[in-house]
This record gives C-alpha cells, structure tokens and sequence, in this order.
C-alpha cells in the first residue's frame, strides 16, 4: 500500500470517527427534537427494540406544539419568562456596574472586605439560601408576583467580579481628565466606563439571561400562580401523578431552547471577548 493511500485511509478513520463521536454529542438534542414531532402512542410503539423509527418518526405531526400552546397556554408561561428576564438584566447590571465603579475606583473602609462579602453570593448553592429567602420574601408579601422573582436575582456576585475585573483594565488616567475638566463620577461612569465596556454588558446580559431562563427551584417556590409562571416550571408540569406527557414534555423543551440559541448566537463573539477580557489583566 502506497503512503498517499495509507494517509488516505488514515484520515478517512478519523473522520468517521468524528463523525460518530459527533452524533453521539448530538443524540441528547436530536432525540428530543425530532420525538416532539410524534405522539406519545407512537414514541413508545418504537421504543424497543431499537430501530430507525426510535428517532425518526413515522408519521410527522404538530399536534403536541398545538396543545401546548392552545390547551396549556405554553405562549403565556414565555412571555412571563421573558418580562421576568426583562427586568433583572438591566437591574442587574446597573445595581453591579455601579458597585464595580466604586470597587473598581474608591477607596474605602471594609472595601476588601465587602467585596469578599459579594463574592460569596455566588459560591453559595441556591438550595442552601432558599428556604430563608422564600420566609423573607413571604413576609413582604412578594410572593406569585414579578417582584418577588426580580428583586432576589438583582445583586449577582459573578457579574460584579466579571465588571471589576474590566474595569481595573481602564486607564485611571481618563477618570483624572474628567475630574480636571470638572466632572464627577457619574460623568465618568456614563462616559468613559461604561462606552468602554460593551464586551463584558453583553457577556453580563447573556450570562443573567442564560441562569434565568434555565432557573427552577425559585420560581417552583416563589411564582406557583398561572400568572407569574415561568417556563422551566410549566414544562415541569406535564409530567403529572398518573401520567407524563412526553411528547408535550419534548415539544415544550424545544422552544424553550430555541429562544436562548437564537438570542446566544448573535452575540457569542461578544460573549468570549467579554470573558476573556475580564479574566485576564492586560
């Protein structure tokens, strides 16, 4: 056998071999995707043995999109997701930008202390805050209301350190030109920070988007009412005592991935600009 040929047939092996790892990556994505297309009777009459027909449908249909959105009011649980994520990005990153600024700029007493203090938050499991967090956010009455899933989500740890870490990268010198031409802090914030920090707003945006979309175990306790419902709980739901719906299960998971991929895609660039940026000092 000639060298081109054993060459040949070497990157043939790797290529199929890349192949079948590649489908096997896929498979958790391809399955539930093409399955939201089938009936339940249908999933199971193919489910063994093991065939064609286990992933790819027979007969093709949408009737488990037209019952989640016409019989369960999926469409509304969405939208609640999407007011729900409307209000926190852009708390977020105004409440943790501005606390990065004076980390970032200021001096002050416990200031190392403080930011240890923030940097908790993040290390901390959910779980382990959430019980006190729901007693607390009872007793103010914010419970199966937007404000009662906005306000604990407001201060996050990760993006402040993520603003901090950019910012230490911006020139003092630009903050000093300001002050000498008269202007204060918030001059200096609105003007030259944050312009500056395109990369890392979005790297935060989608960052808070990302845990907020998939978030479960607070909005099960603290938004249980159709009308503040988000969608990772209504997915939940089909799965009821003496049945589970998979195919409205798959039908619902899909959309709901849909949205985050098209909304990530645009702006990935950004994103690895952002973290790259404020993980690593210049």
């Amino acid at each position: 056998m000639k060298n081109s040929d054993k060459k040949l047939l070497g990157k043939t092996g790797i290529y199929i071999l890349l192949v079948i790892v590649l489908l096997i990556s896929l498979f958790p994505i391809i399955y539930p995707l093409l399955s939201s297309f089938r009936t339940d009777n249908e999933l199971f009459e193919n489910m063994m043995p093991f065939n064609w027909h286990t992933i790819v449908p027979i007969d093709w249909t949408w009737e488990n999109y037209a019952a989640i959105f016409t019989e369960y009011h999926f469409g509304r649980y969405l939208k609640n997701t999407l007011i729900m994520i409307a209000l926190i990005i852009p708390g977020t990153i105004a409440i943790c930008s501005l606390a990065a600024f004076a980390f970032s700029f200021y001096d002050f007493k416990f200031k190392k202390q403080l930011f240890a203090l923030f940097l908790l938050t993040f290390m901390i499991p959910g779980e382990a805050i959430a019980l006190p967090l729901y007693s607390l956010v009872n007793s103010m009455g914010l419970i199966n209301t937007y404000a009662g899933l906005v306000l604990p989500a407001l201060a996050n740890g990760l993006v402040l350190f993520l603003f901090v870490q950019f910012f230490s990268e911006t020139p003092r010198a630009l903050l000093e030109s300001v002050e000498i031409d008269g202007g204060g802090w918030w001059t200096s914030f609105s003007r030259i920070v944050l312009p500056l920090s395109k990369p890392i707003l979005i790297t935060a945006g989608l960052m808070v988007f990302v845990n907020q979309w998939n978030d479960y175990l607070w909005p099960l306790l603290a938004a249980r009412a159709d009308e503040v419902k988000v969608v990772t709980v209504a997915v939940a739901n089909f799965k009821e005592q003496n049945v589970i719906h998979w195919g409205y299960i798959y039908a619902a998971s899909t959309v709901s991935a849909l949205i985050p991929i098209l909304i990530f895609l645009p702006f990935q660039k950004y994103f690895v600009q952002g973290i790259t940026s404020g993980g690593v000092k210049g």
